[in-house]
């Protein structure tokens, strides 16, 4: 983290405060070093390299399982039967249309079945595989929040900036980045850059920010930590679909 300043600090110097703003000021530099990365860029660009792209989409569905789990926790921990229902119905997204995409591109990619459907995970897959379970198991709501947010906005942040860089607006005004790219590529980029994930994301923030400022300021460094240590886990998964043999990655969580 940048600072140790608490977000009651946070929001005396800052107009309209939002807690997972802070949150976010308090990842840097790893949350620009994510959304700006140079693989999502060289996605966008459609420079990407699939060896390095199957590899990323390998290690993606490795830990689908567990980000399923993690948002069936927050169903259960959801504060009344309007947030469940909306995390229900994006799990169903999860669980059906982004499921499809995988096993489409995992066939055009040349990816064997026994690799998707049985992967080794590298060290950085493996820490968030932990870091979800972890959050949803040994805490609350915001705790669960606390990594589900990150690991949604990041993808938000990035898949919006690309599709309006390199995209043409589509007949719903949307930003589309498949102009020209192979549908692996296209599709990856415009599941996170829709409209329904936009206001996904800006609701499951809202939900965050609702609690975060009520919790006690032990509750609060811990929210803050998991919510750093996911961006630093999503900077390094960008980073591991270029690298071999993996880097050890350490996976502890404080405080």
């Amino acid at each position: 983290m940048t600072t140790a300043e608490t977000y009651s600090a946070y929001a005396e110097r800052t107009d309209e405060p939002r807690f997972t703003d802070w949150l976010r000021e308090q990842s840097q530099p790893d949350w620009d070093a994510a959304v700006e990365h140079r693989f999502v860029e060289e996605l966008g660009a459609g420079t990407l390299d699939e060896d390095a792209f199957a590899e990323y989409l390998v290690q993606d569905y490795a830990f689908v399982d567990e980000l399923v789990g993690t948002f069936g926790y927050a169903v259960g921990q959801a504060p009344d039967m309007a947030a469940k229902r909306r995390l229900v119905e994006f799990l169903d997204t999860v669980t059906d249309e982004e499921d499809d995409y995988f096993e489409r591109s995992f066939a055009a990619l040349g990816v064997e079945d026994s690799r998707w459907q049985d992967p080794e995970p590298t060290d950085a897959t493996a820490a968030f595989i932990d870091l979800l379970g972890r959050a949803a198991r040994e805490g609350g709501y915001a705790e669960t929040l606390a990594v589900l947010v990150p690991a949604e906005w990041i993808y938000e942040s990035w898949a919006t900036a690309v599709a309006a860089a390199h995209g043409d607006p589509d007949s719903d005004g949307l930003p589309s980045a498949g102009m020209g790219l192979p549908f692996y590529f296209a599709e990856w980029v415009d599941l996170h850059a829709v409209d329904s994930f936009v206001a996904f994301v800006d609701w499951l923030r809202g939900e965050l920010d609702a609690i975060g400022p009520s919790l006690s300021p032990r509750r609060e460094a811990r929210v803050a930590s998991l919510f750093d240590r996911t961006v630093t886990l999503e900077r390094q998964f960008f980073e591991t679909a270029y690298e071999n043999p993996r880097a050890p990655v350490d996976s502890e969580v404080g405080p």
